[in-house]
This record gives structure tokens, sequence and C-alpha cells, in this order.
């Protein structure tokens, strides 16, 4: 999943993306209003987590502008305003959720795991296909129901697959998903991690449709 940070205190911001991050989130990490507002109309996002007192552009501008270009990407508020003035204003302008500072970091990577949930349908907290069960919340893979060491990558690249069943996903978009700025891609990264996972797996378990992408075989009956 990938997610935005909007955070202008270096310290702060630095250690939210390294939390998210070691917990399979792949972050891309903007530091002012107008660079936010840039990436959000301009990349795809799973989840935004917008701090309100930016330099160049506040927050509530930020996220009233996405609206108002109907951007449908959930956006959680993280900041220090706990007045509940403040909290309508936000909710009143398009966001999702609100998290007051100081939080807990295992908080808003739940809230986050939630508000991708709710965006894309899904009800339950694990992925099942078939004989496959992945558990975000633990970061755990099981197959024909022995646990499956997998790297933060593969699962990763797992997951998104997991959460667009039927459907073929391109090496592209792939990469979009798993990878944040400034990472360095291998130009065949995406085809190591998929041979992992079917080595790991089933070597049926995920189809190649040639000049187009990847995508999950049907589950057995």
């Amino acid at each position: 999943m990938r997610v935005l940070l909007v955070e202008d205190d270096a310290l702060l911001g630095d250690g939210i993306r390294a939390g998210l991050i070691q917990t399979g989130f792949a972050v891309d990490w903007a530091k002012d209003g107008r660079e936010a507002e840039l990436a959000v109309s301009t990349q795809t996002y799973d989840a935004v987590v917008l701090d309100l007192g930016l330099p160049r552009l506040p927050g509530l501008d930020v996220l009233r502008r996405a609206r108002a270009a109907k951007n449908p990407v959930p956006i959680l508020i993280l900041t220090a305003r706990d007045m509940v003035p403040d909290r309508i204003a936000g909710l009143d302008a398009g966001a999702d959720d609100y998290l007051v500072k100081p939080f807990d970091l295992g908080e808003l990577q739940a809230r986050l795991r939630a508000l991708v949930r709710r965006a894309s349908g899904q009800v339950e907290t694990v992925i099942t296909h078939g004989a496959l069960r992945l558990d975000p919340l633990d970061h755990s893979v099981q197959f024909e129901g022995r646990p499956v060491e997998l790297s933060a990558r593969e699962f990763a690249v797992l997951q998104e697959l997991l959460r667009h069943p039927g459907r073929v996903l391109a090496k592209a978009s792939l990469e979009e998903k798993i990878y944040g700025w400034g990472d360095e891609i291998d130009s065949n990264a995406i085809e190591v991690y998929v041979h992992h996972l079917r080595r790991k797996l089933d070597h049926k378990l995920i189809r190649t449709v040639r000049g187009v992408g990847y995508m999950l075989a049907k589950a057995a009956p």
C-alpha cells in the first residue's frame, strides 16, 4: 500500500515514515503544502496522512482542493490541534479520520489499514484466496495451513494482488504500490518477487499475462 505522508517536522516525519515502512507501507514524504498538493494531484495513493500546520499551503487547503477536484483518496488528519472545532472543520472539509498528536504509531497504522479497507469495500481484516491466508495486522502469510516467511516487498506484492482478485496488475502499477520516492528499483525487481512467491507458495498461484502484467489464478474450489 502506498501512502503520502505530509509533515513538515523533520524528526517526527522521519519517525513516522520509518515506522510505516517497517510494517509494509510504501511511503512518499511531502514536507510542505505545495509539494503535497502536487503529489495528491499527480500520483495515486491508498491513503494520505496530512498535518494541518504546513508551510506554503495550509493542510486544510490541501484537503479542500483535493476534494474539490473529486479526489476520493482516504485522508487522515494528523495534527496537534485537539479542539473540537478543529476536528469538526477537518472532517467537514472532507477528512476521513482525525488523529491528535502525540499519538501511538500502532494506532496510526491500524487507522490507515481501516481506511484502506473501507475504501476498497473490504470487510474482513484477513484476506483469503483458496488455501492462502494473509493477515496485514501481524504481517503473516499461511498457505495450506503452514506459515510462510516473506520479505517485506514480497508481502507487499502479494497483498496488492490479493486486493484486486481477477484483475491484471501491470508491473508499473505494482512498482508504484511498493516503492516510495527515492527508492532504488531494479528493472526486474517485480519479476524476482513474483518468482519468489511462486516458489514459496504455489507456482500456479500467480499468472503472467504477457505484455500486460500479473494476476492471481482462480482459487481452487
